[in-house]
């Protein structure tokens, strides 16, 4: 069986001009990176006005296992099989961070037959989006730390900065670091931090944001630390807004690449959905609705983190109504929730299924809260059971969802056509009624409250004393109207990893929260989950290599 790397590095790619002539994008609004991906340059503000937008497809999933549920590998075959049924469409993911791919993933361009390509390139440095938000990110750093070094005229408390540094690889020694150690002319000594990138605020701000003069707006009004009465001091205020975005002029184009069969993929931003709000840029969604009569999306992780931000955040800043929603299982991962050991999954169970298939149940129960019809996609494996399948089937039937098989893997487009059909007739057939699950002027903690129970069933949540004190401090300040973005672990609906399956008589404890005012959001931290992540024992990266011609090998 070939290897993901080894069917990317096989496939015949078009030149980018012509994925981009089949959206009626043409090649003077492409900056070439190579043959084979490019940056749309063109202003997209209204430059398809004549063109109706299209359906807006979500795809997200079941709470990821060890055993994996292939929710990009599903989105991607589900653009081929679009295609193939003579319907316009284009799917809009997320950049692969490297931290991930040289930790434990490997790789984020789908998979089998239903990836993106150029594969190596994506999954590497790309076009060189997350080094520029890197460079944005800690040239604020170094200007905050100047400032405060050269006289501090704004009276920054070095005790209460709150912009912290950042990097796109996973390093847990450099989560608390001491800074400015050395000489007077070495700086100011204080307590720093740094995230991974995809958790930076410019992040977020990149993703949300509509164009050029939006993103310096919300770059401006990023807090980087309070003074020493207690006032925020912003990226503005120190003079900061324009060389970030200069940085940041050509990462914020969409990028323009092409699936295994020649579907047009943007490919742009890539917060992570467990720390950030998980989803590809506003730009990329709609040139992608602006261009194709079918855009096919992804959120990031499960439904309870990915979709939830998706619908709570994303659809409420860019004002996005979606017409369907995909939500992707496996009989592995629903056996896995039921108890039963990794390598023992391949065995039929269907004790184990039936136990564990009330985590599909309680994503279900959560989409229907955003009144967006559904379509479940059994993301199939060679050892599932037509009794397994059946079961699944006849569950999701009869909780009003429509179902499809997709063995997209394997087959590419052509093993996602049932799936295709399926969304087609949903998107015929059943109106959506979106709505969001708060209202903006709900209180802070009462959205927390909202998430925490609606989503993911908690009795309640538990605020410590430092988390109840920020939130109270950002109603004053006049951010109680925004929305908030919960950081928690993806593996269960509670902020407790191991508790599988749907959980129950629990309490989320949020431990801090803090203002993304660039972004348009608080973020709550729940649980242990960590804005740094750190190398497993055994890393991707021991096992990735590359040949004296140049061909990469063990990467996914």
């Amino acid at each position: 069986m070939k290897s993901d790397i080894e069917i990317a590095q096989e496939a015949k790619l078009l030149p980018i001009g012509e994925i981009a002539a089949k959206l009626g994008i043409a090649e003077d609004d492409l900056e070439l990176y190579g043959k084979y991906k490019a940056k749309v340059t063109k202003n997209l503000s209204g430059c398809f006005e004549d063109q109706k937008d299209g359906k807006l497809v979500l795809v997200t999933a079941i709470n990821p296992t060890p055993a994996g549920e292939g929710k990009t590998t599903v989105t991607v075959g589900l653009g081929q099989a679009l295609n193939r049924l003579g319907k316009k469409a284009a799917i809009a993911l997320r950049e692969p961070s490297l931290g991930p791919c040289f930790g434990v993933k490997g790789g984020a361009a789908g998979g089998g037959y239903s990836q993106v390509v150029p594969m190596e390139d994506l999954n590497l440095h790309f076009t060189g989006d997350f080094h520029a938000i890197t460079s944005a990110n800690n040239l604020l750093a170094a200007m905050l730390d100047n400032h405060i070094q050269q006289g501090n005229e704004l009276r920054i408390d070095p005790r209460q900065v709150v912009w912290k540094r950042c990097l796109d690889m996973n390093d847990r020694v450099l989560r608390n670091i001491v800074v400015g150690l050395g000489k007077v002319s070495d700086g100011v000594v204080r307590e720093d931090h740094f995230v991974i990138t995809v958790a930076s605020e410019i992040m977020a701000v990149l993703c949300l944001a509509e164009n050029m003069a939006d993103l310096k707006e919300r770059l401006s009004r990023m807090i980087v630390a309070y003074d020493y009465d207690g006032n925020p001091v912003t990226a503005g205020q120190l003079s900061a807004t324009g060389a970030m975005a200069a940085l940041l002029k050509d990462a914020i184009k969409p990028n323009l690449i092409q699936t295994l069969e020649h579907t047009p993929a943007f490919v742009h931003g890539g917060p992570f959905a467990n720390i950030a709000h998980g989803c590809n840029s506003v730009l990329a969604t709609k040139l992608a609705l602006q261009t194709a009569d079918i855009a096919v999306t992804e959120a990031g992780f499960g439904a309870d983190l990915g979709a939830e931000k998706f619908f709570d955040i994303k659809c409420r800043a860019a004002n996005l109504k979606p017409d369907a929603v995909v939500l992707v299982a496996t009989i592995r991962a629903l056996k896995y929730n039921g108890g039963v050991a990794r390598d023992e999954l391949s065995a039929p169970n269907m004790d184990a299924l039936k136990k564990g298939i009330v985590n599909l149940e309680k994503h279900i129960y959560n989409l229907q809260k955003y009144n967006v019809p559904i379509v479940v996609a059994l993301n199939a494996f060679v050892t599932d059971t037509d009794e397994e399948t059946a079961f699944v089937r006849s569950f999701c039937e009869q909780l009003g969802c429509a179902f499809a098989v997709a063995n997209v893997w394997e087959q590419g487009g052509e093993g996602g056509v049932d799936l295709a059909k399926a969304l087609i007739h949903t998107l015929e057939t059943k109106e959506s009624a979106f709505r969001p699950l708060y209202e903006d002027e709900l209180p802070l903690a009462d959205k927390i409250r909202t998430v925490a129970r609606e989503i993911y069933g908690a009795d309640g949540v538990v605020f410590t004393p430092e988390a109840k004190s920020a939130l109270e401090k950002m109603e004053a300040m006049g951010y109680g109207h925004l929305p908030v973005c919960m950081a928690k672990t993806q593996y269960s609906f509670s902020d407790n990893p191991s508790l599988l399956g749907r959980p129950q008589g629990f309490q989320i404890t949020v431990r801090e929260a803090y203002l993304s005012a660039g972004a348009g959001f608080v973020v709550a931290l729940t649980g242990n989950v960590l804005t740094m992540p750190g190398l497993p024992r055994v890393p991707a990266a021991n096992g990735i290599d590359v040949a004296e011609d140049g061909v990469i090998t063990g990467l996914y």
